[in-house]
């Protein structure tokens, strides 16, 4: 959950880092800082806070072509400029940034102690430096590859980490367990970062690090090794779809407004050629499914974490009205703790934006030790989870910075229902129920930009309530994992407590917080619930209680206290499009209550920490 950036080539170093480091701030932002090898001397810049600050103080009239750079999301220690990355030895020979959680860190650092070692930090990142100093030595005999294999042959957890040397200062070495990290190829120059949003304004062809691998990286080669010592095969570069442009905010005043205005474009990304008109199916040739194997399949399983659990949701109940097949979500982070039972006639589906969060990839791998078949639906080519899997969906919402997500979860969604008709035509969805979803699919783009044109009117509301304290989110059916997926939006971007609920269970305890400062947003899909739901706003008004109502259907008029109305859409589709209205809420309660939108407390985008 934080952002690495390493840089060894002929340019200045230094706004290569500052650049990849702002194109990463929203990974971590609680501190950052970077480390240059200049005039044969590291020199260390830090602070709290964010790279802004960090570009304010870094001096001019430093130069350097190697150094490596971070920005912070806390783990170990609070955030302030000593704790902040990277961190150095007591000679200031070598530098460390890194990503993860140092399991054995406290043993390590008691260790240090114990040899005299005189420690600045409450990080755990910051024994690595130590050791990797102390295996390297004086004698120049051990190489640095050779120093830091040595230090994580004693390590346990997690890592992605950059180590630089002054006594070598034509190379960086490299190293990944369970938290991301890319090589950039550039011509005379070699980049590392722990995402691709760092490097696509200098390369777009990159090297993916698997777990256990270490890598050295000059200016004009690489080569990589495990953590065994074993020479690894030659790596074939992968070109990334993006380019730079892709991560400017370009005209809006921050990246989940813009994320949120992409989303028609990013659907029909996802829909473009996987709409099979001839037969009224889905064409979706990452799965490596043929019908028979798809007909084998007896249930599904979505696993996710966040907003993808919640997207996972969704897709489970696609599957069970589309496919009628058994089908459920759970959270990743729950499933790899609980000694699942796993059976070899069930289709997982590991969901992750990133393709990298740690929850997600431990099962996946929990998976694969016990037989299960799994597929990922990841939007990163080349992600952790998508290589592990080795097949899957992929997301197509382009590049989504914004911590809170809107246009990959709006994709996860389709996707799922793209393979919830796949799974039907296989099975009992005829022809003309599978010509009513394609159909349905198509009319999405645009609806959803309907939606998009009534945002003043959403936010007008958002103002309303934007003072509340507190607020539910209530749905039923199809509208629960909207209600929930509203709550976590509220949240985590504008800090309002909100709890989502099913509406049968408000009665059963809920109701009670019902008054009159306590808001609830009621989702009123267009289906054989209407009346029901209708019903819990009474139940809710009756008891001074303010309601907002979400709807794709006529209520009566004067029920809610406000009203969000989206276009009707086939009843299996609409979740997808009530979701939209509750980013574009979320978003503008947070801008009435003057929150950092993009950068939440607390919070980072990519999850690679327990």
């Amino acid at each position: 959950m934080c952002g690495i950036v390493g840089y060894v080539g002929k340019r200045d170093a230094i706004p290569v880092l500052v650049e990849g480091l702002r194109r990463l701030e929203y990974r971590g932002y609680d501190s950052a800082g970077l480390a240059v090898v200049s005039r044969g001397r590291l020199q260390v810049t830090k602070t709290a806070g964010r790279v802004q600050d960090l570009r304010d103080k870094v001096k001019s009239t430093t130069k350097a072509t190697l150094g490596v750079g971070h920005t912070r999301w806390a783990t170990h220690g609070e955030p302030n400029e000593v704790n902040a990355h990277p961190h150095t030895d007591t000679a200031g020979r070598v530098a460390v940034v890194h990503n993860g959680i140092i399991e054995n860190a406290e043993q390590l650092r008691e260790q240090l102690q114990a040899g005299g070692v005189a420690l600045a930090s409450d990080t755990d990142t910051e024994a690595l430096a130590h050791m990797i100093a102390a295996e390297l030595g004086d004698d120049g005999e051990v190489s640095l590859e050779a120093a830091v294999v040595r230090t994580l042959g004693r390590v346990e957890g997690a890592y992605g980490l950059v180590v630089l040397d002054v006594k070598n200062p034509d190379q960086l070495v490299v190293a990944r367990n369970g938290s991301p990290i890319v090589l950039g190829l550039g011509e005379n120059e070699m980049f590392v970062a722990s995402d691709v949003a760092a490097l696509v304004r200098y390369t777009r062809q990159v090297i993916y690090l698997e777990d256990g691998e270490v890598a050295t990286i000059r200016a004009n080669d690489y080569h990589t090794t495990s953590l065994t010592g074993a020479q690894n095969a030659a790596k074939t570069p992968t070109t990334v779809d993006a380019d730079a442009d892709d991560y400017e905010l370009g005209g809006f005043q921050d990246y989940m407004r813009k994320e949120i205005h992409e989303q028609p474009d990013a659907l029909r990304r996802a829909l473009r050629g996987r709409l099979e008109d001839r037969f009224a199916t889905a064409r979706l040739g990452g799965i490596n499914f043929d019908a028979r194997e798809l007909r084998n399949i007896k249930t599904v399983k979505f696993l996710g974490c966040g907003s993808a659990y919640y997207a996972g949701q969704m897709g489970a109940m696609l599957v069970e009205e589309l496919a009628r097949i058994p089908a459920d979500a759970e959270p990743a982070s729950e499933f790899r703790y609980r000694s699942p039972v796993v059976d070899p006639d069930t289709l997982y589906v590991a969901v992750s934006q990133s393709g990298e969060t740690i929850d997600t990839l431990m099962a996946v791998q929990e998976l694969k030790r016990k037989g299960g078949q799994v597929i990922g639906a990841v939007n990163v080519v080349g992600s952790a989870i998508g290589r592990e899997c080795g097949h899957g969906i992929f997301l197509h919402a382009g590049p989504e910075v914004a911590v809170a997500s809107t246009k990959a979860l709006t994709n996860m969604a389709v996707n799922f229902a793209l393979l919830a008709l796949l799974l039907g035509r296989v099975r009992d969805t005829s022809s003309a129920n599978g010509h009513r979803v394609v159909s349905g699919l198509r009319a999405l783009p645009e609806q959803v930009n309907r939606i998009l044109a009534s945002e003043e009117d959403i936010a007008a509301i958002a103002y309303t309530y934007a003072a509340a304290e507190h607020m539910f989110f209530i749905g039923r059916v199809r509208g629960w994992p909207v209600a929930r997926e509203g709550a976590q939006k509220l949240k985590e971007i504008s800090y309002v407590h909100a709890e989502a609920y099913q509406a049968g269970e408000l009665k059963h305890g809920p109701l009670a917080l019902i008054q009159p400062d306590m808001p609830s947003v009621v989702i009123v899909p267009s289906d054989d619930l209407v009346a029901k739901n209708i019903s819990t706003i009474e139940q809710i008004k009756a008891r001074s209680g303010p309601v907002i109502a979400l709807t794709s259907t006529d209520i009566p008029e004067g029920l809610a206290d406000a009203v969000i109305r989206v276009p009707k859409a086939e009843p299996e589709l609409e979740p997808i499009l009530l979701n939209i209205p509750l980013q574009i809420l979320a978003y503008h309660a947070a801008a009435k209550l003057g929150r950092d939108i993009d950068k939440p407390r607390n919070l980072a985008k990519s999850v690679t920490v327990e």
